[in-house]
């Protein structure tokens, strides 16, 4: 028996339940993609703001900027050029003055944070449908943890309460997302907030990922649109969605951001991100502030489409620009996902594990630059 039959057998498995996965090769112009010489509409993109595909913004960029391409080096050795100071700074500002810390990726974040700030009198409190990076940040730290009820405040304040005066524990991170990237539905900031008032020994990690850029009126996230970036210990974010680039961001505490420069791994052992791609990351945050119409238009064909989704049968749990439709069984999605490729929109299924059994579903992320005329023959195709 080869010693790769093992994982033939378990791809063989996948192919049968309709999960197996596998990279499509593909042209984007726009909020239109190619593949095989058919163009579609794309309804896949995390672009959300439509500024991947703005030509003229890189050249004004590339005019004005001759940054270096590579870092060579992590941040604590030779990596920490002025261009992450100077973003740092300039996200620190609209934030309330409060330190900001750049990462090479939300992934990079994520898994790093969570086990440089927990030791095993640390117990986290997480959201049942947070990120897999939590998941996998929460499982590589010393920390206990429980998964309470998605969105659930009196699940999360009985859990509170059930450990908060246990004397094994030092502190309680709650963790969640702000818009949660599979059912397009948000956390109660405002809730959380008051609940983490309530405990002396309670902090709160927000992950802002997809609500940067498309929510508040300067798109600083959901933090800002319900004014609580003050009150949020970690406020954490990426730049690989509607930035248009790469990397992400932490908002805290300037002890906190010390610790972790002295703590975190992925931090300290991983080649810093080129100047480059900062000082882009850098002039994209400081031209999507400016963005109000692009984030209202946004927001209005996510709830047109939202009641068209419903009014046809489907179950749509989204107050976002990110609209699920949930299908069921792993095989109806990708049958129907394909059914609307052939009518001309990208949608792709996601399917077990990356959302429970029995949920499959087709996730449409929205963008700026799609205009509702659009969607309007997309819930005709559905």
């Amino acid at each position: 028996m080869s010693l790769l039959d093992h994982y033939q057998n378990a791809l063989d498995v996948l192919k049968k339940q309709g999960n197996h996965r596998q990279f499509t090769h593909n042209q984007q112009q726009g909020q239109w993609l190619t593949i095989a010489s058919k163009r579609m509409l794309n309804l896949s993109s995390n672009d959300y703001l439509g500024l991947a595909g703005k030509s003229e913004l890189k050249q004004q960029f590339l005019q004005q900027n001759q940054s270096l391409m590579t870092s060579s080096s992590s941040r604590l050795l030779t990596g920490n050029f002025d261009e992450y100071t100077a973003f740092e700074q300039a996200l620190s500002n609209p934030f309330a003055g409060r330190a900001a810390l750049l990462f090479n990726s939300g992934y990079h974040m994520n898994i790093g944070i969570l086990p440089a700030l927990a030791n095993a009198k640390t117990l986290i409190l997480a959201d049942k449908l947070v990120h897999a990076s939590m998941i996998d940040g929460i499982r590589l730290s010393q920390a206990k943890y429980v998964r309470y009820k998605h969105n659930d405040l009196s699940h999360l304040k009985q859990l509170l309460e059930k450990y908060h005066d246990n004397t094994d524990i030092d502190r309680i991170i709650i963790v969640t997302e702000s818009i949660f990237s599979m059912d397009g539905d948000e956390a109660d900031l405002h809730g959380l907030v008051r609940l983490k008032q309530q405990f002396n020994k309670v902090m709160l990690y927000v992950d802002e990922a997809h609500a940067i850029g498309v929510r508040g009126e300067r798109g600083l996230g959901c933090a800002e649109q319900y004014a609580v970036i003050e009150h949020i210990d970690f406020l954490v974010g990426t730049f690989g969605k509607a930035l248009a680039s790469v990397g992400g961001y932490l908002i805290c505490d300037e002890i906190i951001k010390a610790y972790l420069i002295n703590t975190m791994r992925p931090l300290i052992f991983s080649t810093a991100l080129p100047p480059i791609n900062v000082a882009w990351t850098h002039f994209m945050f400081e031209y999507m502030q400016g963005m109000q119409k692009q984030r209202q238009h946004l927001q209005q064909i996510a709830q047109q489409l939202k009641q068209q989704v419903i009014a046809i049968g489907y179950d749509c749990p989204s107050s976002s620009h990110l609209v699920p439709i949930i299908v069921g069984e792993s095989e109806q999605a990708v049958q129907k996902s394909r059914q609307l490729q052939d009518a001309g929109f990208y949608i792709m299924p996601v399917r077990p594990p990356t959302v429970p059994k029995h949920q499959a579903r087709l996730r449409i992320s929205l963008t700026a630059s799609i205009a509702m005329r659009d969607l309007d023959q997309l819930v005709d195709a559905l």
